[in-house]
C-alpha cells in the first residue's frame, strides 16, 4: 500500500480524515443505535468490536497487574494465556470476513470511500504483523515466568509495552472502521448492500 499518505498509517493517524467522513457527518455515532437500518449483522459486527475492546483491556490490566504484583505467576498465567489466544484467533479470522466479504461490498456500494477501505486493509496488514510480533513476545514473556521475579519483571516490562501498542492500534483501527462502516449500512440498509 505505498500509495497510503504516511500520516494516515495506523500508528500516526488520529482519525479518519475529512474526505472520507461525509458519510459520518450525515450520520453521527449519537444517532446509530436508533437508526431503523442499524440491523442484525451490524448489531453482531459492532458487539464483536467492543469485545475485541473489552479483551484489549482485559489483557493489558492482567500484564499491569502482575507487573504491580498484584497477581503471581501461576494465576496470572492461568488468566492471560487463554484469552490472547482466544483475542489473537478470533481478531485474525474477523478480519479475515471483513478482508474477503465485507470490504468488497462496501467498496462497490460506496466507490467514494475506496480510499478508506484500502486504508482498513492496509490496517489489517499491520495488525496481523503486530499480533505476531504479540505472540512471540507473549511466549518469551511466558518462559521467563519460572526463572524467577526479576527476570519475569523485566520480561514483563517489555511485553507490557507490545501490548499497550497493539491495543492502542487496534482501537483507533476499530473506530476508523466503524466510522466508515456503520454509515454506508444506515445509509443503504443490510438488505440493499446484500448483508442479511
Amino acid at each position: 500500500m505505498s500509495d497510503i499518505d504516511p500520516q494516515l498509517l495506523l500508528g500516526h493517524r488520529s482519525g479518519l480524515p475529512e474526505d472520507l467522513r461525509y458519510l459520518l457527518e450525515r450520520y453521527p455515532r449519537d444517532q446509530w443505535q436508533a437508526h431503523e437500518n442499524l440491523g442484525g449483522m451490524a448489531q453482531f459486527w459492532l458487539q464483536r468490536h467492543d469485545m475485541f475492546r473489552e479483551l484489549g483491556g482485559m489483557l493489558t490490566q492482567s500484564v499491569s497487574d502482575y507487573r504491580e504484583g498484584q497477581l503471581e505467576a501461576q494465576p496470572f498465567a492461568s488468566f492471560f494465556v487463554p484469552r490472547l489466544q482466544f483475542f489473537l484467533q478470533q481478531l485474525h479470522g474477523h478480519h479475515q470476513i471483513e478482508d474477503m466479504h465485507y470490504f468488497p461490498v462496501f467498496t462497490r456500494a460506496e466507490s467514494g470511500l475506496m480510499r478508506g477501505f484500502d486504508l482498513l486493509d492496509n490496517d489489517h496488514h499491520v495488525i496481523h504483523d503486530a499480533l505476531e510480533r504479540n505472540a512471540h513476545g507473549a511466549n518469551g514473556f511466558l518462559g521467563k515466568l519460572g526463572e524467577g521475579r526479576d527476570a519475569a519483571r523485566y520480561a514483563a516490562d517489555a511485553y507490557a509495552k507490545d501490548t499497550e501498542d497493539l491495543v492502542a492500534m487496534l482501537l483507533r483501527h476499530l473506530e476508523d472502521e466503524e466510522d466508515l462502516i456503520v454509515p454506508v449500512i444506515l445509509d443503504r440498509g443490510e438488505a440493499k448492500l446484500g448483508l442479511m
